[in-house]
């Protein structure tokens, strides 16, 4: 049976969208990231009140954490949806639970009210948000390269990534005006809640411009060939994480590894260097966020200029430079943010999130290569959640218990650099994927071999 061919996408209609994956992981970024600033700010005063202000904030990153311990379980739930009904609606359900749940927590009440029910409730919602997010980022990513083509994969399926430091330019925005506009009794007593209420009105914006976008031609040309071949065979299509499991463990064992360095040194460079830089540096919290709100700026630009890189010289090395690098500036990182000069802290973070951006950029176009049509939203999630587990949701926690324990940088950056050896080993156990045609990746045989359906 020869494979079912899809026609490229118009480039209009592929800016749209790119623009309605754009939107809607900003959304969802903002809502995640927002609790991490929180965390580090006002959460460890307002639900853990009993507490000492380093054992406060602890706890306030445990329960930041426990968001990223529901996203494998959004991974699997979502992606096997996913790759059964589509990306479109997985992505709207997605949307919906994740502003929802952060609308809600704008809501919530404090310690002082209700007591040891508020850190319950906080808990609670955070495993809401988790959830959403572990099945928001495959779906994005696989709706627009599933739409373009290869030449240009890298730098399209690269501007859903950028919703990462749109959201967090926004979150830290909303927080900087704040803080700056408040005084920390008032920012302490309703400010915090007005970032999340705010919430409410973007996922308005953002439902009504991912319902604008059709599915993925990818995908429909291998649900009509899957069809086909049940009713021709009356063989029914295995559950798509026992089809990962069988065909692409390898990739998905890349996947995680890759995610390592990228996953600690984003949270470690703009979570816990809120509580580094005011707590151990003693610079304002004003000064700290602007320093991460220029910086996710750059971010933001540099990520399509990584992505179009890795379409001229492969995602592998690309993502190397990243990996190479974040780990090689960990040192002259704390160096400068110890100066004590907003100068000093703003280039540290800067040119931190500009190498990790060489690592996030291929990223999107990297996983989605690797796996069939039919498999790759539960592929692709499983590979980039399940690692966050082990690498974003404790980095902030481990961060800050080292500091505590130290007192000094030194054992943060060799945890940075440790995590960015194990992603060069996996990169080295990789195989470059930039040239594959997403709808030629046969699903009976793994990621890293390329077989057309009717060879």
């Amino acid at each position: 049976m020869a494979a079912a061919t899809t026609a490229p996408t118009p480039p209009g209609s592929l800016k749209r969208i790119v623009a309605a994956s754009l939107i809607g992981t900003t959304i969802e970024w903002y809502d995640f990231f927002l609790y991490g600033s929180a965390a580090a700010l006002v959460f460890n005063k307002l639900f853990f009140p009993e507490s000492d202000p380093l054992v406060g904030t602890l706890l306030s990153f445990l329960t930041y954490a426990v968001g990223f311990a529901a996203r494998p379980l959004g991974a699997l739930v979502f992606g096997h949806y996913g790759d059964r009904l589509g990306r479109k609606k997985l992505l709207v359900l997605s949307l919906l639970m994740m502003g929802g749940a952060t609308f809600a927590i704008g809501l919530l009440p404090t310690h002082a009210t209700v007591g040891s029910a508020a850190p319950v409730l906080l808990t609670a919602l955070r495993l809401v948000q988790g959830f959403a997010l572990g099945g928001e980022w495959g779906g994005a990513v696989l709706l627009v390269s599933e739409h373009g083509d290869a030449k240009r994969r890298g730098f399209w399926a690269s501007w859903p990534q950028t919703g990462a430091p749109a959201g967090q330019l926004l979150a830290t925005g909303v927080l900087s005006a704040l803080t700056a506009l408040l005084s920390d009794a008032a920012f302490a007593s309703w400010g915090w809640r007005v970032p999340f209420l705010l919430s409410g009105v973007l996922v308005i914006v953002g439902l009504w411009i991912r319902l604008s976008v059709d599915e993925s031609p990818v995908f429909k040309a291998a649900l009509a060939a899957a069809e086909e071949r049940k009713a021709l065979a009356g063989q029914a299509e295995k559950m798509p994480l026992v089809a990962v499991l069988k065909h692409h463990w390898r990739d998905v064992l890349v996947a995680m590894g890759a995610r390592m360095a990228e996953n600690i040194s984003y949270y470690v460079i703009t979570a816990f260097i809120l509580v580094y830089a005011t707590t151990q540096v003693g610079l304002t919290k004003q000064t700290a966020l602007n320093a991460v709100l220029i910086a996710s700026a750059v971010h933001f630009a540099v990520i399509p200029a990584w992505g179009a890189l890795s379409d001229r010289i492969g995602r592998r090395p690309v993502y190397l430079i990243g990996a190479v690098g974040v780990g090689a500036w960990m040192f002259p990182f704390f160096l400068l943010i110890d100066e004590g000069g907003f100068g000093s802290l703003l280039l540290a973070v800067t040119v931190g999130l500009v190498l990790h951006g060489a690592m996030y950029a291929p990223q999107a176009a990297f996983f989605s290569e690797m796996f069939a049509t039919r498999m790759r939203y539960s592929g692709a999630s499983i590979g980039a959640q399940f690692s966050s587990v082990a690498a974003g949701a404790p980095a902030p926690l481990i961060a800050t218990a080292l500091l505590a324990d130290y007192g000094t940088s030194t054992p943060i950056s060799l945890y940075v650099i440790a995590a960015a050896l194990l992603t060069v080993v996996a990169l080295v156990c990789a195989r470059e994927t930039r040239d594959r045609d997403l709808a030629e990746i046969d699903e009976r045989t793994p990621g890293d071999a390329r077989v057309r359906a009717d060879a």
